[in-house]
């Protein structure tokens, strides 16, 4: 089972910026089988260079959920499924600081969609998801929202699995 999931944040630091959005895909291995995304209000300031990359701005997110109201939504699609992302250390670091925030320690398998990219299509210049999406041909619209790149990340992640002659992925798939 695996919980590919993208965030949106306020920034790049795990200890001054917060999550703004989340989208969790859960894949069987063949097909999605259960999804859900949610703006959060990260109860901190958006600064306007996210605002003009992403679209979320303050507005937006002063009435959505917090990650505490989120965090039993969140366990959920994750638990017993490995934690999949593009730059897994990103996603799941903001995701794992955001449970310690709640005192509650969150672990989870990780694989990291950049990585095994590298080693399953050897060869691109980059490795960025919209960059490896045009070179592969994977629809990738609303970039930098959860959504759009969760689901982006999944139809790479299901043409990594495909494409894994070298059995990388053969102990996460049943």
């Amino acid at each position: 089972m695996f919980a590919i999931v993208d965030i949106e944040t306020t920034g790049g630091a795990y200890d001054t910026s917060r999550i703004t959005e989340i989208a969790i895909l859960r894949h069987d291995g063949q097909q999605v089988i259960d999804s859900y995304q949610s703006l959060i209000n990260p109860k901190c300031w958006i600064p306007g260079f996210i605002t003009q990359l992403t679209g979320i701005d303050n507005q937006m997110v002063k009435d959505a959920p917090t990650f505490e109201e989120i965090a039993d939504d969140v366990r959920r699609l994750t638990q017993n499924a490995a934690f999949v992302a593009h730059n897994v250390t990103f996603d799941y670091g903001f995701v794992k600081r955001e449970f310690g925030r709640l005192d509650e320690y969150f672990d989870r398998d990780t694989l990291c969609t950049v990585r095994l990219s590298r080693k399953i299509f050897p060869g691109y210049k980059s490795y960025s998801l919209g960059n490896i999406c045009r070179d592969l041909q994977i629809q990738h619209t609303n970039h930098h929202r959860a959504m759009g790149d969760a689901a982006a990340t999944t139809r790479l992640f299901e043409l990594l699995l495909q494409h894994d002659h070298q059995g990388l992925l053969k102990g996460w798939v049943s």
